[in-house]
This record gives C-alpha cells, structure tokens and sequence, in this order.
C-alpha cells in the first residue's frame, strides 16, 4: 500500500509543478479553496506537530473543520514550491486519518489531487489500483473508533449515500474508464476521475454523466440539500 501512496504523491508533486501562479491562486473543487489552500491542507500532516495540532484543535474548540480552514488559510501564502517539496519529500510518510488506515490515506491524497488539478485540466496518470481503492472507500462505511477527529462534511455511519453525503440511494455507480462499480439500481456511468470528486460532493457538471441513473441522482442532490456542491 505505501508503494502505491508513495507512486501517487510524486506523480502529483509532479503534476502540480505545472500550476500557473494564476491557477494556483484559482478556484479549486473545494469550495473557497484554492489549489494553494488544498496542497496547505494535503501536508498539514506532514508540517503540523501533534503538539501544535492539539494546541490548534483546542483554540478551535475541538472543531477540526474551523481548525482545518484557519492552517489551509494560514499556509496556502507558503511558496507553492516549498508545499510540492514537502509532498515530494513526504512520499512514505505512513500518516493516516483516524481510523482509516492507509487506505484512508491513500483516498485522501487522490481526492484532494483532484481538487487541486481536475479544474486546470491536469490529467496526471493516477494508478487504477488507487483509483479504484479510493472510489471504493467513500462509497463504503467508515469504522472509526468513537473518538475520532474527522472533518463535519464526513460522515462514517450514513447510509445511502457516501462518507461525503452523496445520494446513492436506488443508484449503481459504474466508471467508464475502468471496471469498478458500486450500488444498486439506475445506473450513473462516468469517468473516474470525475465520478470520485462527484461522490466526495464537489460540484461536477451534470453533463459529464450518462445512464438512467443521471437524472435521479440530481433529483436525489436537490431535495437532500446538504451535498456540499
């Protein structure tokens, strides 16, 4: 598993050395973020002591989202050179979200890759291996101990939807690009890289889909109201 982390970061360390300073100072997938404010956010864990981190959390009342926001703010005036050098050098780093293991790790650094590069059109190569394990940890439940610090959009024992709170109730997700597919009932076909970030609730334009599926799956979003689009 590190293997294919460590493959992936230096792929997209690479990747994210083509950002113009004014894409990197664009919009990005997270909403209000930039690819600056994502690759600050990616390396906390490579920057932040646990001292700091618990110090930081404990400021923010325990509330890991507001803390999130305040060091991706904070840091996102870095040098983008100096956030891809600590990716880079961080490559085997075995950090893990709480409770989600290396798995966790490895969906966190493919759907905040997106983030970063899907709107700047970079298509770096992401293993299908990665893909695939990504698109099936969101889409699957999280088993996390009780006492994990997870961000609020997150949500671990919700059921039809994904960890992120995207509808999947009556719906069969199926990438095009690969063979991989989860759920049941009308199908919503899509390439990967544009299904993942759909599924972690990034706003994806409707005509990137196909399938019976499509037109219930935007249905389901408007009357669910809380996918964070």
């Amino acid at each position: 598993m590190m293997e294919l982390i460590a493959a992936h970061r230096r792929t997209l360390a690479d990747a994210l050395t083509q950002l113009s300073a004014e894409q990197w100072h664009g919009a990005s997938l997270c909403a209000g973020w930039t690819p600056a404010h994502v690759l600050a956010h990616q390396t906390m864990p490579f920057r932040i002591s646990e001292a700091d981190f618990m110090t930081g959390m404990q400021r923010c009342g325990g509330d890991f989202t507001k803390y999130s926001d305040e060091i991706a703010e904070r840091d996102s005036h870095i040098p983008p050179a100096e956030l891809i050098a600590v990716l880079r050098e961080n490559a085997e780093n075995p950090w893990a979200p709480p409770g989600g293991g290396l798995a966790g790790a490895l969906s966190h650094d493919v759907i905040h890759g997106l983030d970063g590069t899907w709107l700047a059109g970079l298509a770096y190569e992401i293993p299908v291996e990665a893909m695939t394990m990504a698109l099936g940890s969101i889409t699957g439940p999280l088993a996390l101990p009780d006492d994990a610090v997870v961000a609020v959009d997150v949500q671990p024992g919700a059921e039809h939807t994904t960890v992120f709170g995207f509808p999947l109730d009556g719906i069969k997700v199926s990438a095009t690009d690969l063979e991989w597919s989860a759920g049941q009932g009308d199908e919503l076909r899509g390439r990967s890289r544009d299904l993942l970030p759909l599924l972690a609730g990034r706003k994806i334009s409707r005509e990137r889909f196909s399938g019976p599926g499509a037109d219930r799956t935007w249905s389901l979003v408007s009357e669910l109201g809380t996918v964070k689009q």
